[in-house]
């Protein structure tokens, strides 16, 4: 298995841990356990914290259905290399280090991250086309 594929499956990982991260936060939240077993037909505030985290998996779900269509393609097109080996892990390391930034309203360097993110993906088109 190519590393982009490892970093494929550790991307997976974050996406599985990101799920359980805002119902986490969520818990601190008087009627959250309550909310929860139920049949939460109603809306429940669950705090500003597990807002960000919410919106920081949406955030990483736009990005990773691209990123492993190119890290797949890029598998069966067996055109692994330096550049998207390094593409590979500016995507996960943008990706780990949006999650905190974006918790903790980091504004600016959150920007930074998803921008490092996104630069990975392009590192791994370039090398599929080139």
């Amino acid at each position: 298995m190519t590393h982009e594929l490892w970093i494929l499956v550790l991307a997976a990982v974050l996406g599985i841990v990101q799920v359980g991260l805002p119902p986490i936060a969520a818990m601190s939240r008087k009627g959250y356990a309550q909310w929860n077993a139920g049949p939460r037909d109603t809306p429940f505030d669950t705090g500003p914290m597990a807002g960000r985290l919410n919106r920081a998996f949406s955030n990483f779900m736009e990005t990773f259905a691209f990123f492993a269509v190119i890290v797949i393609a890029l598998a069966f097109a067996g055109k692994s290399s330096d550049l998207s080996m390094w593409g590979a892990r500016l995507y996960l390391a943008g990706r780990v280090a949006y999650i905190p930034l974006y918790a903790f309203a980091v504004t600016g360097v959150r920007s930074l991250a998803w921008i490092i993110s996104l630069i990975g993906i392009l590192l791994c088109l370039y090398t599929l086309f080139t």
